[in-house]
Formats: structure tokens, sequence, C-alpha cells
């Protein structure tokens, strides 16, 4: 068997794998629905809702975009831009300060 067919042999994923997911998909739909629906409040309400939000995407990620198999792009879509967001805010916070500072200094009424 030459390289290159093993490798296109290797890339088929059975279609058992997406049924199974979309089962998945369809429960965690499901659970999140009926967060509502027995009128849960408060930080419990929020933090299944999110909760199932974060598995769902995270089983669409993994699988129907091939992310579980591929490790570096699992690296650059995964780790990358929320560190680079992190990086921002800490800029932003930085500035804010020298912000504040010049409006206090500038735009206070009645000096």
């Amino acid at each position: 068997m030459s390289q290159v067919a093993r490798i296109e042999a290797q890339q088929h994923h059975p279609i058992k794998l997406y049924l199974v997911v979309w089962g998945w998909l369809f429960v965690l739909s499901t659970c999140s629905y009926l967060v509502d629906y027995f009128g849960l409040v408060g930080y419990l309400r929020w933090g299944l809702i999110l909760l199932f939000m974060v598995l769902k995407a995270s089983l669409i990620v993994a699988v129907f975009m091939h992310m579980a198999w591929e490790r570096l792009a699992l690296l650059y879509a995964i780790i990358v831009p929320p560190t680079l967001v992190l990086v921002f805010v800490g800029i932003m916070v930085f500035e804010s300060n020298y912000t504040l500072f010049s409006r206090l200094a500038f735009f206070v009424v009645g000096r």
C-alpha cells in the first residue's frame, strides 16, 4: 500500500461518528431548552446555558471541523485568538489609566 493510499484511508471517518455527535447535539440542545422550561433563574440558569453552549461548540469544532485530528490547527484556532484578546485587553487596561488621568486633569468642571 502506498503512502498516499494510507493517508487517504485515514482521512475517512465512519458515519456512525457523525450520527453519535448529532445525537449528542440534540440531547444538549434539549437540555438547554429544558433549563428555560423548568424556570431556573440566576447563576444556575446562566451557568447551565453556558455549559451546554460550550459542550455543543466543542463537539462541533472537534468533529465537524476535524480539529480533533489536527493538533496544530486546534492550537491556531482555539488557543491563539483568546491569547491575543487577553493581550489587547491588557493594553486597553494600561491605556485606560492614562485616559482617566487626562479626563480628570483637563475636563473636571470647577477648576
